[in-house]
């Protein structure tokens, strides 16, 4: 009998058949990435080069929750916020009908379908994924307005802050969580990299490049890791990334058009079957 399924297509015509990727996000976050590179035909080694854990206080986010009324913005920049914040907010006895005078501001779809998940949506999310457009395209004067920032105990950008600052906002910026360098690797991660079979290596933050660095002299010692890494492909998930990456690394060669992980993923898909079609007779 006649059948209009198609075979599936041979594992060599996938754009990162034979590459073997290394994947540095935060341990528990990158199962679902890896499984897109997975399905596109690669290799997938998982090297958490960042651990996400609860601030050294809470003092300053119990405060500001405390008084959460005081506020006009909640702004809310990645998962870890939301979920850190929510939970903090529901550990201290309020609820999503706490925040019904706030307007709430994410960056990225994902920070709002977090949010979705937990009962509630966001007022505004910029075009861009980045904190820059979140503030070029804000949707109302920001003179007099007070806004709650959970943020990263250390190491998060401080143009956000600035920026509202600048347009006249009154900017309280709490900790939420931390993020920690891990304090090893995987053992197949650090045979990958001590044999050099290592054929990309992605980052979706600064942090994760500057604990990767860190963790890698457990494997290189102290030489310079530009020259242990030089042949491999770096993919950065957006311009801040690729900075920090040029900075500790050395180079970029690929770099997400949408700073996302799918907008990585279609970035490495790209280069993957541009380095096909050159490698071709």
């Amino acid at each position: 009998m006649p059948t209009n399924i198609s075979p599936l297509p041979p594992t060599q015509t996938l754009p990162l058949a034979g590459k073997t990727i290394l994947v540095t996000r935060a341990a528990g976050q990158s199962s679902q990435f890896a499984q897109m590179l997975i399905d596109c035909g690669a290799n997938v080694i998982e090297m958490p080069a960042l651990e996400i854990c609860q601030p050294s206080s809470w003092h300053s986010l119990d405060n500001a929750i405390a008084n959460i009324t005081s506020f006009d913005w909640l702004i809310l920049t990645s998962t870890n916020g939301v979920e850190y914040f929510l939970e903090r907010l529901f550990a201290t006895g309020g609820d999503a009908r706490s925040l019904r005078n706030v307007k709430i501001a994410v960056v990225g779809e994902k920070t709002a379908q977090c949010l979705q998940t937990r009962g509630l949506r966001a007022d505004y999310i910029p075009p861009n994924f980045v904190a820059d457009s979140l503030i070029e395209n804000f949707p109302e004067e920001l003179t007099n307005k007070k806004i709650l920032f959970p943020r990263v105990e250390s190491g998060g950008r401080e143009v956000l802050v600035k920026e509202l600052g600048a347009k006249g906002a009154e900017v309280i910026e709490v900790s939420a969580y931390q993020s920690c360098c891990p304090k090893s690797i995987p053992p197949s991660a650090e045979v990958a990299l001590q044999s050099g079979t290592v054929d990309i290596i992605t980052f979706a933050s600064s942090k994760t490049v500057q604990y990767f660095c860190e963790l890698a002299k457990q494997v290189f010692g102290d030489n310079s890791i530009e020259n242990y890494l030089e042949s491999v492909c770096i993919a950065s998930i957006g311009p801040q990334t690729s900075k920090s990456c040029r900075t500790l690394i050395g180079h970029v060669n690929i770099e997400a058009v949408e700073y996302t992980l799918p907008g990585l993923t279609q970035a490495l898909i790209q280069w993957g079957v541009e380095t096909q079609h050159v490698v071709s007779p």
